[in-house]
């Protein structure tokens, strides 16, 4: 993860420039190169290079999801939404920059996560990429990330009285639908047939179902300087949460199962080059902030 994000960070450097006006490209820059694990672009390139593909084919897809899921953080940090102060560890967007450049930089992110897959990709079969810009649309609007959004918002404060199969759907949503793209996306840029592509989607709802519930059980088990962000938000809302609805013993348990299920989709791959999304599902099972 480190060596992957020290290639990451630098692709995502070259991709805003700083040019008139200043502002929104600094805020734009603020947020996506504030850090962050780059479990999304890890996953895309990983996913190619297990079906035989390169980085350099992947690399501005993987680009592309992060600043789809920076913009996510942007608009959910916002006093409209969870009005946070701080994400990873430093002041949120709107709280450096002003509310209506957060909303603009988040924006701006989105446009450009679009056109920089179609205007960067090289070496890749452009029905492919065709194939990509419409698994990323698709994971990000009305059936992916902002319709899990929507169903969060409007069952906030229900805490317990949502049920398991709501409170599935928002995590399906909101989360596991970005995280399917990227590994989905990877895998279609490296060539993957419609076996892979399908083996490959049912590792990632698995891994991304499991990477909400951990994020739900970090909620209340790790202190604000751990997460970087404001801990026990989502019981001091009454958020629907697996914890709040199973406990945080079955919480733990349901991640496991998880994660050992994305796992068994990788059987009958090389194993060096499947180790990396092996190591990712384990990383997202174990991880701390």
């Amino acid at each position: 993860m480190k060596d992957r994000a020290v290639l990451i960070d630098a692709a995502l450097d070259k991709s805003v420039p700083l040019q008139y006006p200043e502002v929104i490209n600094e805020a734009m820059r603020y947020s996506l190169l504030a850090g962050g694990k780059r479990v999304r672009p890890a996953l895309c390139l990983a996913a190619c290079e297990l079906v035989g593909g390169t980085i350099e084919q992947a690399m501005p897809t993987a680009c592309s999801l992060e600043m789809i899921h920076t913009m996510s953080l942007i608009h959910d940090d916002l006093p409209s939404m969870d009005n946070d102060d701080f994400r990873r560890g430093k002041p949120t967007c709107h709280k450096v920059y002003g509310e209506e450049i957060a909303i603009l930089a988040g924006d701006a992110l989105l446009s450009l996560s679009f056109e920089y897959i179609a205007r960067e990709t090289r070496g890749v079969d452009a029905q492919r990429v065709l194939q990509v810009v419409v698994e990323v649309g698709k994971a990000v609007g009305s059936e992916g990330l902002v319709a899990g959004q929507v169903v969060d918002i409007k069952s906030e404060g229900a805490g317990a009285t949502v049920g398991i199969d709501t409170l599935q759907y928002i995590h399906e949503h909101k989360t596991a639908a970005l995280l399917e793209a990227a590994v989905v996306s990877g895998a279609i840029l490296g060539g993957a047939n419609e076996m892979d592509v399908d083996r490959l989607r049912k590792y990632s709802r698995s891994i991304g179902l499991a990477f909400q519930v951990v994020d739900d059980i970090l909620d209340i088990t790790a202190t604000t300087e751990e997460l970087g962000k404001t801990a026990g938000k989502d019981l001091a809302s009454a958020k629907t949460t697996y914890p709040a609805l199973v406990g945080l013993e079955r919480s733990r348990e349901i991640a496991d199962e998880l994660i050992e299920e994305a796992k068994s989709m990788l059987t009958g791959y090389d194993k060096m080059k499947a180790a990396p999304l092996f190591a990712l599902a384990e990383y997202i099972r174990s991880r701390k902030n």
